[in-house]
């Protein structure tokens, strides 16, 4: 669906995006995470045309940015982290003047005004004026101009920033509702947002990808230990940790704070080794009671912080 190759962005001296390669694929909702200051925001405003990349290209179906900007931007629709509303407006106005704008006419307009407001939960404001709305109603009237006329694109930067998090579980369950129909570009440096909403991730640093997939395969697959949980009933500790450490791939044994009578250890595992078979057999062999094995990849946020700090 988007083809980004080598994109570059310079501010003067200063390299805010740097040769970035990047494909979007059609129905799917992509996240750009990354912290303060990673090029996201100026990312998304390249795929959108509000900034001209230094360097580089960027694809929409077969559509070019540098020669087809115009109907690029009418297969988009495009949140900007502070919504543009204009505050004097009735909320039934402002979406009609936008949808307006965007070509919209009679039934056909009126249709998707309702339909907007369903949506985006804005039936029961459409009569008060946007500037006395809360911070989150804003962006459900942000969402519903970007959304009028059915773009095959969505590009929401920083969706729930600023909002309470009642209002950030609502705008969540819209975007949820809407993937199932979009292609949907959101950038943040929110990690449960992140999780939440997105089918995959891709962390930019320094203007670059710095990993990217599904939130599984970045905690299973970045190269790094993983970690087993074990607790044994009527297990001898010096006994368990003598034969858990002589199993291929386990490189330290440790004891966790247990019950009586149990015994919880934490077993690293060296990267590309999977001990689970050997554990299980090697406690068979014992008079051992296995209460728990569980494998577990690391989490997104030491995953990001490893990524993204500076060393």
């Amino acid at each position: 669906m988007i083809h980004v190759e080598k994109l570059t962005k310079f501010y003067g001296d200063l390299c805010a995006v740097d040769s970035l390669d990047l494909d979007i694929r059609k129905g799917e909702v992509t996240g750009l995470l990354g912290p303060n200051g990673a090029g996201k925001t100026t990312t998304l405003r390249m795929l959108t045309g509000y900034l001209e990349p230094t360097s580089g290209s960027i694809h929409v179906k077969d559509l070019s940015t540098t020669d087809d900007m115009l109907k690029i931007k009418q297969l988009m629709g495009y949140l900007p982290e502070s919504a543009p509303l204009y505050h004097n407006m009735l909320v039934y106005d402002y979406l009609d003047y936008v949808a307006k704008v965007r070509g919209l006419k009679g039934d056909a307009k009126a249709s998707r005004i309702r339909s907007m407001a369903e949506l985006c939960g804005l039936k029961g404001i459409m009569h008060k004026t946007v500037g006395e709305l809360s911070k989150g109603l804003k962006q459900r009237v942000g969402l519903a101009h970007a959304m009028i006329d059915d773009p095959e694109i969505l590009v929401l930067d920083e969706p729930t920033s600023g909002l309470d998090p009642n209002q950030i579980v609502e705008i969540r369950d819209i975007i949820r509702a809407i993937g199932k129909e979009k292609t949907i570009i959101l950038s943040t440096h929110i990690l449960s947002e992140a999780e939440a909403t997105c089918d995959r991730i891709v962390i930019i640093d320094k203007g670059r990808v710095a990993a990217d997939g599904s939130t599984e395969m970045l905690r299973m697959g970045t190269g790094q230990d993983k970690t087993i949980h074990l607790t044994l009933k009527d297990a001898d500790p010096g006994r368990a940790h003598e034969l858990l450490s002589n199993i291929t791939g386990i490189s330290r044994v440790e004891d966790e704070p247990s019950s009586p009578g149990e015994l919880r250890l934490m077993l690293t595992v060296q990267a590309a080794n999977d001990p689970r078979e050997a554990i299980y057999r090697a406690i068979k062999a014992t008079d051992w009671t296995l209460l728990e094995l569980r494998q577990e990849g690391k989490s997104l946020e030491k995953i990001f912080r490893e990524l993204t700090q500076e060393v």
